[in-house]
This record gives structure tokens, C-alpha cells and sequence, in this order.
């Protein structure tokens, strides 16, 4: 089959099956009471069934197994099996709490064997510093500790609705693009089905009303697994991607531009929590999505908002090379914008909160600046608009099924049942 086709075909099956499967996963997570609680630190006020992983894990499954009929890789292969630990990990995780600690022992195995079996990792910096081929006593390590921290800052942008998903579709698009570039039919393959997995579950996940459910630690947790690969495929010296090292193309700079919020938000919140003295793990409500809300944003525009942010990252690595940037001025100007637009404009929105003149309780009205983000936030509410109520009307009907099954009493599933249930 050309591959023309069987990337459309892959793409079809991995959105049907996420479509179909969607309706029997939100009554079985209603029925058994798998759902995301609200808390101090959550966003929704009611309990949202959260199977959302699962849903996106049938998709890639089955369109999966469909292209290992026509196209197949060692890298494929071993993505679709860590991924399928690192889902059933996350929903472990959804059901029964794990320990921060043994989950990040668990992620850094899953990547050592990734590493193992596939021969694909960090190995090459692609003329970044004037560094090519590293040692395997300096790339391993390296790996690891990338793999662990891309799964990490996937998982921890699942805070509003449309967020993690939509990132997911656009890195992945992203990828596709480049892997095509290099023509790895296979790998642009494996993009287009998460793609397709990914846009029914995001249809529901921002626009349902009846049908509004969450990815889940499963889904991120595999999304994180996903992205690893695309990071590892790209930069390894055994893949095609080296090609693009004679059009002085940095690698290195294209894929942290690809994971810029996801990388730098997660560095920012874990590195003031530890100057805080507190877990670097624990929860809180310091991330960029947390900061959009407060401005008055909508989900969606909240989510979208930061997905512009991290194209025009893109967008600007993408000009500095064409522009005829060297590899390293590439690297910088994406590491610099990374800083600015997590770290820096972070801090400048939380001092024109804080800033401005009191109110009568004395207490601060924000400044010029911030008025008008929540303003552009205000803007962002279509929750009324005409499309939108057409929207989630299809989402939420029979075709697509918000299904029957109400929520269940108990918080959470017992830890007994679980084995059970799955």
C-alpha cells in the first residue's frame, strides 16, 4: 500500500476506534466510580470520570496493530510496549495512588529498556557546541534523565481542559513533519495515529457537557512515553534525522523547541518548590495554566493560548535557521525564549497582579497590563456562542453516546477491586 494512504488509513482507524470505545469507557468509569475528585488544588467542581487514557490507548492500540501489517520498526515496537506500561502504570495511578518515588523508579527502567532494546537514545548533540557522537557513559545517563523529564512534564500539563491533548496532537504533528522530511514512513505513521486517538477524546474532553471526561495519569503518562520516542528517534545517530545535520539544521533546537512549555513550566514549578523547601513532586497551582486561569481565561483559550506561545517558539527557532543561524545561536534563542515565556512572563504577570492601586480592603487591583489579559481572557468564554452549544449537542448525542451510567457514590475504586475491574 503507498504510504500516502496507509498513513490516512492508520489515522482513520486510531480516530474510529477512540470514537467508538469512548462511550462504554465514561458508563464503565461512572459505574465503578473512577473519577477525578475536585480538591484546594483542582480546577472542576465536580467529579469527572476519568478513563480518558484508556480511550486514547484502544486508538493507538488497534491502529497500531494494523500498521504492523504493512510498516514495522524495533522503535515502534518498543514505543508501543512502553507505552502500554507507562498507561497501565498511570491508571494503576488513577485508581490507587502510587508513590512519586516508585513511579519514577518505574519510568526510569521503562527508558533503560527502551534504550536497551531499540539502540535509540541521546547519543549525538548534532554539532550543538561543536559536540557530535557522545560516549554511552555520558549519552545513557543523558537519556534517562531527558526520558524521565519529558514523561514528567507531559504528565504534569494536565490541568485544564484540551491542554495535554492538544499538545499532544500539535508535538506530534510537529514530529510528523520532520520524520517526513527525512522520509521515515513508519514513524510519520506512528504520529498520525496518536493524532487520531487524541482528537475524538480532545472533541469530548473540551466541548462535552455529558460526555466530559479526563485523560488521566494513564493518558499522560503514555503521551509522555510517546513523546520520549519522537525526542530519542530525532536525536539519535543511528536514525534518519542526521540527514538534516548538513542543512545546518539543529536538531537539538527543534526538539526543546517542540517541548519548550511542557520542559521549561515543569523546570519553573519544581525549582521553586525546592527553593521553598518543599517536595519538587507535590501539587500545587503554580503552573502557566494555573496563571491563565486566574486571568480570567477559559479553558480552551487558556490551553490554546499556551499552544501559540509554544508555536511561536517554533516558529522562531524555524526562522533563525533559515535565516542561516549557526546550530548553536539555534540552541540559544530557543533555550532564551523558553526562559522568557515560562520563567519571565510568569514573574512579570504575578507582579502586575500584585501591582496597581487598592481596593477598599487594601488589597491590590492589578495593574494596566493585567486588566488587559483579563480582558483577552473574557473574550476567550464561547461557551454560549452558537458553535460551541452545536459542538458539544454532537459530542453529547447518540451518535457519539455521553452514555448512561451515573456516577458512582464511592470516590474512588478500592484498591482490591481493581484487578477485578480491569
Amino acid at each position: 500500500m503507498d504510504n500516502t494512504y496507509l498513513g490516512l488509513l492508520v489515522f482513520a482507524v486510531a480516530m474510529v476506534t477512540s470514537a467508538a470505545v469512548f462511550p462504554k469507557a465514561l458508563v464503565f468509569s461512572r459505574r465503578h466510580g473512577i473519577v477525578d475528585n475536585p480538591n484546594a488544588r483542582k480546577l472542576q467542581r465536580t467529579p469527572v470520570p476519568v478513563f480518558g487514557g484508556i480511550v486514547v490507548y484502544m486508538g493507538i492500540l488497534v491502529a497500531g496493530a494494523v500498521l504492523s501489517c504493512f510498516l514495522w520498526s524495533k522503535v515502534m515496537i518498543s514505543g508501543f510496549i512502553g507505552m502500554s506500561i507507562m498507561m497501565a502504570i498511570g491508571l494503576w495511578d488513577d485508581v490507587k495512588d502510587i508513590s512519586a518515588g516508585l513511579r519514577l523508579l518505574i519510568e526510569i527502567g521503562l527508558v533503560l529498556g527502551f534504550i536497551a532494546l531499540t539502540g535509540v537514545y541521546v547519543d549525538d548533540f548534532h554539532g550543538l557546541w561543536g559536540i557530535e557522537r557522545l560516549p554511552d557513559a555520558v549519552a545513557i545517563p543523558l537519556s534517562v534523565l531527558a526520558g524521565v523529564g519529558v514523561i514528567n512534564a507531559v504528565n504534569l500539563i494536565d490541568g485544564v481542559d484540551g491542554y495535554s491533548s492538544g499538545y499532544g496532537m500539535m508535538a506530534c504533528t510537529l514530529f510528523g513533519i520532520c520524520f517526513w522530511k527525512v522520509w521515515s514512513p513508519t514513524m510519520v505513521c506512528v504520529t498520525l495515529i496518536v493524532i487520531g486517538a487524541l482528537l475524538p477524546f480532545f472533541m469530548h474532553n473540551v466541548f462535552g457537557q455529558k460526555s466530559r471526561m479526563f485523560i488521566g495519569d494513564s493518558g499522560t503518562l503514555m503521551l509522555g512515553m510517546m513523546m520520549t520516542v519522537c525526542c530519542f528517534y530525532a536525536l539519535s545517530s543511528t536514525q534518519a534525522c542526521y540527514m538534516l545535520d548538513d542543512r545546518n539544521m539543529s536538531l537539538m533546537a527543534f526538539t526543546v523547541a517542540v517541548m519548550c512549555i511542557p520542559v521549561f513550566d515543569t523546570l519553573r514549578v519544581m525549582t521553586l518548590r525546592i527553593l521553598r523547601g518543599k517536595s519538587p513532586f507535590r501539587p500545587d497551582k503554580t503552573h502557566l495554566h494555573h496563571l491563565f486561569i486566574d486571568m480570567g481565561f477559559s479553558h480552551l483559550g487558556a490551553a490554546l493560548f499556551i499552544l501559540l506561545i509554544n508555536l511561536m517558539v517554533v516558529a522562531c527557532w524555524y526562522a533563525s535557521w533559515k535565516l542561516g543561524a549557526s546550530i548553536d545561536v539555534q540552541f540559544y534563542i530557543v533555550v532564551g525564549l523558553g526562559f522568557m515565556v515560562t520563567f519571565g512572563f510568569y514573574k512579570l504577570m504575578k507582579i502586575q497582579q500584585n501591582g496597581g492601586l487598592l481596593d477598599e480592603e487594601g488589597y491590590p487591583q492589578g495593574t494596566a497590563l493585567w486588566h488587559f489579559m483579563q480582558r483577552v481572557g473574557a473574550f476567550s468564554h464561547r461557551e454560549k456562542g452558537p458553535i460551541w452549544r452545536l459542538l458539544t449537542k454532537l459530542v453529547d448525542g447518540p451518535l457519539l453516546g455521553a452514555g448512561k451510567g451515573r456516577p458512582s457514590s464511592a470516590n474512588s475504586v478500592r484498591g482490591q477491586d481493581v484487578a477485578r475491574i480491569i
